[in-house]
């Protein structure tokens, strides 16, 4: 009797939280077929909170499922649009990107080598040694201001190049 009185509190207590109709059905089954198990065990004595036990057992039950699915970290291809697990990001790269991969970077260490070695300089460091313009200033013996002009600079530069060599530098 107190189950049937409750259910609809307890079913839209449990939905607030997990916002999801299945989800909630599953959690929602589960809280009556543990307090029915506490109930035949004799773990529940009537001091009238009854509802406040059976949220508080509702409340525990959603958070070992939010552990259980945290530890698992299990993702379903029902959850995204695209397919998931048919991604370019999880493919090995093809004979073909390897090729136009190798060969933009040769293409942009040549355009770097043709810089004024200040220029050339800040970029190497920025770009292929990941130093801070700080770090730059600091071990070229310039300003930050100074390391960040050659920095700009060299961009404009090598954008100037790009557009006479007329280079397609993308990667796919």
């Amino acid at each position: 009797m107190l189950i049937t009185r409750h259910k609809d509190r307890v079913y839209t207590y449990i939905y607030l939280i997990v916002k999801n109709k299945d989800l909630t059905e599953d959690i929602f089954q589960d809280v009556f077929i543990k307090v029915i198990q506490s109930l035949r065990a004799g773990k529940y004595r009537d001091n009238g909170k009854f509802l406040a036990w059976v949220f508080r057992i509702a409340h525990n039950l959603i958070i070992d499922h939010y552990r259980q699915e945290k530890m698992n970290k299990v993702y379903s291809n029902d959850d995204f649009e695209l397919d998931l697990f048919n991604s370019e990001k999880f493919s090995d790269d093809n004979c073909e990107d390897i090729m136009i991969r190798s060969q933009v970077h040769y293409e942009v260490k040549e355009l770097v080598d043709r810089l004024p070695s200040d220029q050339k300089e800040v970029i190497v460091l920025r770009h292929y040694k990941g130093l801070s313009f700080k770090e730059i200033a600091d071990d070229t013996d310039v300003s930050i201001n100074t390391a960040l002009g050659r920095m700009r600079y060299a961009l404009i530069n090598l954008r100037k190049m790009i557009e006479e060599k007329q280079l397609s530098l993308l990667i796919s």
